[in-house]
């Protein structure tokens, strides 16, 4: 059996709370994208056989986990790596489920998603994989997880506390720029160790204020403009926390970009997804073609090179094709 899983990439607008003063630690938010998209397809093998490093690694540790041979996996395409959209767990799970549904087996995503890696502090990613929406996750309690996260395998993915369909006339604007991939692997776990030591609780307490007022009225009203303007404000509050590990409230010179979007009347709310270089802002259909133009805008003004992108949200999981040897 040949297996096709194509799955889009998810915009993280940041966590509800990085203090140990609090009940609960982590907690994100976030949503995901019809584009872009990453597509894996696996065929049945006596043994792991890819040329994608980053899948391969996947595939050996899926073919373990499932107990399978293995299977011969071709990556045709990929969400950019480290750009802050959710590259690494839409790569891992969608080679999870080709490996093991090729082999016939029907993996449990949720629960083995913390073995490869995924879900260690957001559970945005494994959520958008899953069924797709609005997402935002409980996080994990602060005692268990402290300033350094459990070794792969050892913690389970946050549960999602709530979840919303997005409005089909929405649209989002995804500026990518030709700058250093965003931090991943060791030197994010020692970003946020550090972070989490120092984070201010007073912060937390006014997100959950924009959260519970704004944000989720916004997305349940399908109000546009209100829902924009409330998870970029999630956004600024986040690079309070985040600002001596990466030079300002945004990375640079993502802050200049987000400085020009917001005030693009056609751009309802603009931020960093994750640890960037992605750029994001919250338009609508009637909007879209002005928000793309604040877009060239922006790169232009910050004199930058990048790719500027109109995406919808997508509102469904990873699409899963099985497809017999004779197509």
């Amino acid at each position: 059996m040949s297996v096709r899983v194509s799955t889009g990439g998810r915009l993280h607008f940041g966590f509800t709370n990085l203090s140990l003063s609090h009940e609960r630690l982590y907690g994100g938010l976030g949503l995901a994208l019809r584009e872009p998209r990453t597509v894996v397809v696996a065929d049945p093998a006596e043994a792991v056989v890819c040329d994608h490093p980053d899948a391969a690694e996947y595939a050996r540790r899926a073919a373990s986990l499932l107990d399978v041979p293995g299977a011969r996996v071709t990556v045709e395409r990929a969400i950019p790596r480290h750009a802050g959209i959710g590259s690494g767990t839409q790569l891992a799970l969608a080679t999870l489920v080709a490996v093991g549904r090729a082999n016939g087996v029907d993996p449990a995503v949720r629960d083995l998603a913390p073995d490869l890696g995924r879900g260690g502090r957001s559970g945005v990613g494994v959520a958008a994989f899953e069924s797709g929406g609005f997402v935002l996750d409980a996080g994990h309690p602060t005692a268990r997880f402290t300033t350094s996260r459990p070794a792969d395998g050892d913690w389970t993915v946050p549960p999602v506390a709530a979840t919303h369909r997005i409005p089909e006339g929405w649209r989002f604007l995804l500026v990518l720029p030709d700058l250093d991939v965003g931090r991943s692997g060791e030197a994010e776990d020692e970003s946020m160790r550090t972070v989490v030591e120092r984070a201010d609780p007073t912060v937390s307490n006014r997100i959950a204020g924009v959260l519970a007022r704004r944000v989720l009225p916004a997305i349940a009203t399908g109000n546009a403009e209100r829902f924009g303007s409330a998870v970029a404000e999630v956004g600024r509050l986040n690079g309070t926390w985040y600002a001596d590990e990466q030079g300002g409230t945004y990375r640079p010179p993502v802050g200049e970009l987000v400085a020009t979007l917001s005030e693009a009347p056609a751009v309802f709310g603009a931020g960093q997804s994750s640890w960037g270089p992605a750029v994001y802002g919250v338009t609508d259909a009637r909007n879209a073609p002005a928000a793309r133009d604040a877009g060239e805008n922006a790169l232009d003004a910050a004199g930058v090179e990048g790719t500027v992108r109109i995406v919808r949200g997508r509102n469904r999981g990873a699409r899963v094709d099985d497809r017999n040897d004779g197509g």
